[in-house]
């Protein structure tokens, strides 16, 4: 490559084998006569990705590719892209040809005079178009446009769009202060800028993927609830450990049901009804905190089982902190609900703890479904 670096252009992918080839050859058309580099991040794709971009790339020293093993997100996938370029400009845009490549030197240029901090690809503005995705789609993307505002420091008339470009000023001023959670990191990064960034928006129509399948689903909204949390609460409480509380109370509620069914409609004894009723609530909240709360470190195979033994035992252990707990603030004079709740709280934070360091531990990230 001849002449200064000037633009990087970031592309999260998982499982985008059959859209690289034609990707490289829009950018390359768009990107005539400015000096860049495409870097490709890649959740350890089982379908070859990453073996695709490299045949390129052996030829190709402007097209790079991280290929991460046992860490999954695209958030995160861009931030480490974002770090390992030395361009001043940095572009973040899908690998499944949705986002409008052609607006690239558009948006370039309104950064490069120094106004804005910012440029974002907008659906939401001007002659932008959601393309031809279904009503519920549109209301969806509407939705969390509302919800974006409880944390976002600007205006954005798109603030779930993967599409913009960035200054590494602004890029070193927020990077530190992001959560790296989900999908959605255009409003991650906006969240943690130390003061309302400077925006500009270029509109563009969506377009309809070619190949490949969409990424996303229930979790993915799940995940923005998440990053949500995170910038409104993570400073005190983590957010992992809000979804994991919120599981284990919808846990309490499935309990209480099941004991009622057992003992009143099928005449069970008591005692046995309340032994069903917790087992049944704990291996249900162990598959749904699996799903959920530790959707990036997913259980799967063998490890899924083992983890559910080792989930059993955690909560039996927290159970009897629960009770301890209860019986010592009752003994100290607390009322019989504050010395519930007090229980309650133990028994979580330690369900909590011990799930979070033994049994869903980073080192056992298998990958998740993006």
């Amino acid at each position: 490559m001849l002449g200064r670096l000037e633009l990087a252009v970031v592309v999260p992918v998982f499982k985008e084998k059959d859209n690289i080839t034609p990707l490289l050859e829009r950018l390359e058309s768009t990107l005539t006569g400015i000096q860049h580099e495409i870097i490709f991040v890649d959740d350890d794709s089982p379908d070859g990705t990453s073996d695709a971009i490299r045949q390129v790339a052996a030829s190709n020293p402007q097209i790079r590719v991280l290929t991460r093993i046992g860490r999954r997100g695209l958030s995160s996938a861009c931030i480490e892209g974002m770090m390992a370029t030395a361009a001043p400009y940095i572009a973040v845009m899908d690998a499944d040809l949705q986002h409008d490549e052609r607006i690239l030197p558009e948006m370039l240029e309104i950064l490069k005079r120094g106004d804005h901090d910012l440029v974002v690809g907008t659906r939401n503005a001007g002659t932008g178009s959601m393309g031809d995705f279904s009503e519920s789609r549109v209301q969806l993307s509407h939705l969390g446009r509302r919800l974006s505002r409880m944390v976002s420091h600007c205006e954005l008339t798109d603030p779930m769009s993967g599409f913009f470009i960035l200054s590494r000023p602004f890029l070193e001023n927020s990077i530190r202060s992001t959560s790296g959670i989900g999908f959605k990191i255009l409003l991650d990064l906006v969240a943690a800028a130390p003061s309302p960034p400077r925006i500009a928006e270029v509109p563009y129509t969506f377009r309809t993927r070619l190949h490949g399948e969409s990424k996303l689903d229930i979790m993915v909204g799940l995940e923005y609830l998440q990053l949500l949390l995170d910038k409104m609460v993570g400073e005190w409480i983590p957010p992992r450990f809000v979804v994991f509380a919120l599981v284990g109370a919808f846990g309490v509620g499935v309990s209480l049901l099941l004991l009622w069914l057992l003992v009143r409609v099928f005449l069970q004894d008591v005692l046995v009804a309340q032994v069903a009723a917790t087992w049944i609530t704990m291996t249900a909240n162990f598959f749904l905190n699996n799903e959920l709360t530790y959707r990036d470190r997913k259980l799967r195979g063998a490890q899924l089982w083992t983890g559910l033994i080792a989930f059993y035992c955690a909560c039996s252990i927290g159970v009897g902190a629960n009770l301890r707990v209860a019986e010592l603030s009752r003994n100290a004079g607390v009322s019989w609900y504050g010395a519930g709740i007090a229980g309650l709280a133990a028994g979580a934070i330690w369900n909590y703890m011990v799930t979070f360091v033994w049994i869903w531990r980073r080192s056992r990230a298998t990958g998740v479904a993006r």
